[in-house]
């Protein structure tokens, strides 16, 4: 092999390698939890262990274009392929296809495919063309609000198509900002803002202003170098005005069934009657998820072997739920390797990232990495009960084409990007 073919196949192998046995472990964790007992046919098309190996077979020849084009192509076309999927986006409020009261998905032929997971990349290839631009400021105010608009608009057209586990994943790109420069104001705000929300739904306004105005005057009087009094009276009456706000978007813009899932996790009903209702709709595919994983123990059931996950007790299992059938069949031990394997591919991304040459290069680097982790926090925080239940799904593992193509072509896009970056000369 000469020299020139030889470049051809400096990729990242560890990340090429990571990417392909999570893809391999969850095919094996869909086929057990959607697989019923029989037989098994392994290409059988109508079941969903069977559609998941087409995708996979699919996804190779998916991988061979990505690497094929010239990693220059995505900087340079990163505008127009935003635009189109800005337009796939609101092409769903005519043509789209409502599954699960979403409209997120196009009806084609016998398949369906789900714009926003591309979308994700398109919005990461925006951001990183953005930032990387020579007339681009991130410390300037002006920079920051344009690069805010680029990933609130697939944010607000996921919304409006009543995804929000979707909407979520596109703070993420406020990691990527603070990377490359944006002030800690914004982080600080944000995290403020999660603090206050839970305080003044499990607390109330009243009380969440309070402690806010305790510990605001406190560290005022505590502080050598004391600011004017109109500061911290200015940050209280913002605490104020947020906890009422967030009291009245939880009360008069919530759906009641997105207010009874923040409700069982914060534990706020009072009444027994109601709670128990409540458990019995909207937590039991979470207290059946529980019990899937702690029966697995330490090493777990084994293969094919999870009665609870054979016996089909956790709805959706093979999908957002995907973690309980790793915990029953595989164990803690079984769990606990996919965790370390995800942890991997994000240090890894995060490692490569940083040895990039192009600001473009690096932001994406960045942008894929927070995309992923936001997915893998949220779902294996949800199935644990750690968070509220946000029909989000497992990178790699959980069943579906349009997530698995979004993630392939989100991670071999960087792959591309750094291959760049190893076979120069």
């Amino acid at each position: 092999m000469n020299r020139d073919t030889h470049r051809y196949f400096k990729f990242d192998w560890i990340t090429i390698i990571i990417f392909l046995l999570l893809v391999g472990f969850g095919w094996l964790n869909i086929l057990s939890a959607s697989h019923s007992g029989e037989t098994l046919d392994y290409f059988n098309l109508s079941e969903p262990f069977g559609k998941q190996l087409m995708f996979i077979f699919l996804t190779f020849g998916l991988i061979i274009l990505i690497l094929s084009i010239d990693a220059k192509f995505y900087e340079r076309f990163s505008s127009v392929i935003y635009l189109i999927s800005m337009l796939s986006l609101v092409g769903l409020f005519v043509f789209g296809k409502n599954v699960n009261g979403a409209t997120s998905w196009y009806a084609i032929g016998g398949m369906t495919i789900q714009p926003s997971e591309f979308a994700k990349t398109a919005t990461a290839l925006a951001v990183a063309k953005y930032i990387s631009d020579l007339n681009t400021d991130i410390n300037k105010f002006k920079d920051q609000i344009q690069s805010f608009i680029i990933f609130c608009i697939p944010a607000l057209l996921v919304l409006l198509q009543n995804d929000a586990g979707s909407t979520i994943v596109y703070a993420a790109f406020f990691f990527v900002l603070y990377r490359e420069g944006l002030p800690k104001i914004y982080l600080t705000i944000g995290t403020a803002t999660v603090i206050l929300a839970v305080c003044a739904l499990k607390l109330g306004v009243v009380y969440t202003s309070i402690i806010a105005a305790v510990l605001i005057f406190g560290n005022y009087f505590f502080t050598k170098k004391k600011p004017t009094i109109f500061k911290p009276l200015l940050i209280l009456i913002a605490c104020i005005v947020l906890s009422s706000g967030i009291g009245f978007f939880y009360q008069h813009v919530l759906q009641p069934h997105q207010q009874d899932r923040i409700s069982l996790w914060l534990r706020l009903e009072q009444d027994p009657a109601k709670l128990e209702r409540m458990k019995k709709t909207f937590a039991y595919n979470l207290n059946e998820s529980e019990k899937a994983i702690s029966s697995g123990g330490l090493t777990g059931k084994g293969f094919l072997e999870g009665t609870r996950t054979t016996g089909k007790f956790v709805p959706e299992q093979h999908t957002d739920y995907i973690f309980s059938t790793v915990g029953e069949e595989w164990g803690f031990l079984g769990s606990a390797a996919v965790v370390i394997l995800f942890v991997l591919l994000l240090i890894r991304i995060l490692h490569l990232a940083e040895l990039q040459k192009s600001q473009f290069s690096r932001a994406y680097g960045y942008a894929v990495a927070a995309i992923i982790f936001m997915h893998f926090m949220i779902n294996i925080g949800m199935v644990m009960g750690l968070i509220p239940t946000i029909g989000i799904p497992l990178p790699l593992f959980s069943y579906g084409g349009s997530g698995l193509w979004g993630f392939t072509i989100l991670i071999f896009i960087f792959i591309k990007l750094d291959s760049n970056r190893i076979n120069e000369w």
